[in-house]
């Protein structure tokens, strides 16, 4: 078989046949059926679309309009109450500070008075430590130059007899003679 008679079986299986009429939407003939049935599908497809579908579709818009305008409202809301718990949080904040300074400022003058006390304390003691080893050491001086003139006056004593050898001069001359040079 040739390519010619496989297309010409193939034409007609579909069931076209070459009569060499027009295509039939340009037929004028067949245009007031066709005008009809256009008004019949344009009518029905816009009942359709007015009764069912616009409907339906406003409601889905209404719908989201009222989700996000409560979603919105929410936000606000919640938006509002967050600046409520900030400015109360700030407000807790800065009255926790001023206690804290308070409190520090308390407790500081509180060891300053103590510490102060026991400084006034700790003076009183040692002025009174220091007056008392004061009159302690004037006491010693004193006795120590009570006992100088004996002492002096014994040195003298042993001295003069190493140089003059043998015997020691009277005791009562030596303190005496002591005693005038001390003055």
């Amino acid at each position: 078989m040739s390519n010619t008679q496989g297309n010409l079986n193939t034409t007609a299986e579909i069931g076209i046949v070459e009569d060499g009429g027009s295509f039939p939407p340009f037929d004028s003939t067949t245009y007031p059926s066709q005008l009809l049935w256009l008004v019949l599908s344009f009518g029905v497809f816009y009942w359709v679309m007015s009764k069912v579908v616009l409907p339906r579709i406003g409601g889905i818009l209404e719908d989201r309009r009222d989700r996000i305008a409560g979603d919105m409202a929410e936000a606000s809301r919640l938006k509002q109450e967050t600046d409520e718990a900030i400015a109360s949080y700030e407000s807790a904040l800065a009255e926790a500070r001023k206690k804290a300074t308070t409190m520090a400022h308390n407790a500081r003058s509180k060891v300053k008075a103590e510490t102060e006390s026991a400084r006034a304390v700790a003076e009183e003691q040692l002025a009174a430590k220091l007056s008392e080893s004061e009159q302690s050491i004037a006491r010693i001086t004193a006795e120590s130059l009570s006992h100088v003139g004996e002492i002096a006056a014994e040195t003298t004593g042993e001295l003069v007899k190493a140089l003059i050898g043998g015997r020691a001069p009277a005791k009562a001359e030596v303190a005496k003679a002591v005693d005038a040079a001390l003055k």
